[in-house]
């Protein structure tokens, strides 16, 4: 069985140290896959409300430091393979926060409106995040790095 795990949510503490102390109880209700939702840093500018939406990375190789560390996330991938369950992450490569590092080192890596200004997702309300471009092989060279990593 699959399960979806809000780090933020999950626990009271909302980190991988208070859910790595959830995983006994996760194998027992049959829990096989843990699909964890974003992990990654959340941007600040054009947030939504005071936490932000984690489908806006800011960071994509580093850990939300709200969660814990990159070693508390390694931690918990451990816990849960020990127990014989199998860990994904919910990797947002569509889009990103407005102020990810990529914006200003490689604004050429992102979707343009017919003004040449950064272009949200077209749909819904994303206004905290700005589409990529995946037509530059820079682009999918840096976002594969970045999913090995």
């Amino acid at each position: 069985m699959l399960y979806q795990l809000n780090t933020r949510q999950f626990t009271k503490e909302g980190t991988f140290n208070a859910a790595q102390l959830q995983l006994p109880r996760l194998k027992e209700l049959g829990v096989d896959i843990i699909w964890l939702m974003p992990i990654n840093p959340i941007g600040e500018e054009n947030r939504k409300g005071s936490l932000g939406s984690p489908y806006s990375v800011k960071d994509y190789r580093k850990v939300n430091p709200e969660f814990g560390t990159l070693e508390d996330l390694k931690v918990f991938v451990n816990k849960a393979h020990d127990m014989g369950m199998y860990v994904i992450l919910d990797w947002v490569a569509n889009h990103s926060a407005w102020d990810n590092w990529l914006r200003y080192e490689h604004p050429d890596w992102y979707d343009r409106d017919y003004k040449g200004q950064f272009r949200p997702t077209p749909w819904w309300d994303w206004s905290d995040i700005i589409d990529f471009n995946y037509s530059k092989p820079a682009l999918r060279e840096y976002m594969t790095e970045s999913m090995k990593y």
